[in-house]
């Protein structure tokens, strides 16, 4: 009686089997990669309202703080973007007409520009004249690193700022991209409008 019941059940898996395999194949693709969808606001800008030696346009869905790292200057600021997690850093020092300290700025930025060699895969750099008529060199640092894009700026006798987009997250720069781009037009935006005090 076991064995009747034993045979009948292995039938029905065997019939079932044959059944519920279909001649046709499905063929089954992985879905792409895909990123979160990334919402940009219209660019729209206000003027710099904090004393500092120098004023600017920044957007209207950022906020001015003061840079917080322990050796930070009196007017280092941070143009902080807490929608995107992201911010643009701003560190000033004045030159006082000193040659000596130009030099050792300049050197300086390219320094901490070339500390993402490690992670970047390129590294231009371009010379720009703003619609206020400063000279800026501005470097974009391609590679999933935490600054894509890095400035200075400076009058040469008093005035010497440096920027750079920063991104504290771990998130690669392929899905930043439109963020990136956002804030790039926004950089630039500062540049063209920055005036020394």
């Amino acid at each position: 009686m076991f064995k009747l019941f034993l045979h009948s059940v292995l039938i029905s898996v065997l019939i079932f089997a044959a059944f519920s395999c279909g001649k046709e194949e499905k063929n089954y693709v992985p879905k792409p990669k895909g990123y979160n969808r990334i919402d940009l606001p219209a660019h729209a800008y206000r003027k710099l309202t904090e004393i500092h030696p120098y004023t600017f346009e920044f957007s209207k869905y950022a906020e001015v703080v003061p840079d917080t790292f322990p050796m930070a200057g009196k007017d280092w600021i941070f143009v902080n973007y807490p929608a995107f997690k992201a911010n643009i850093q701003l560190t000033y020092k004045p030159l006082n007409n000193s040659p000596q300290s130009l030099k050792d700025f300049i050197e300086d930025s390219y320094k901490l520009t070339t500390k993402h060699q490690i992670r970047a895969s390129s590294i231009q750099e371009q010379r720009v004249l703003s619609q206020s008529g400063k000279t800026a060199v501005i470097f974009r640092i391609e590679g999933d690193v935490p600054s894509p894009y890095q400035f200075y700026t400076t009058d040469s006798s008093r005035h010497f700022l440096r920027g750079a987009i920063y991104f504290p997250t771990a998130t690669k720069n392929d899905s930043l991209a439109p963020v990136i781009d956002y804030l790039r037009k926004d950089m630039i935006q500062l540049l063209n409008t920055l005036q020394w005090r």
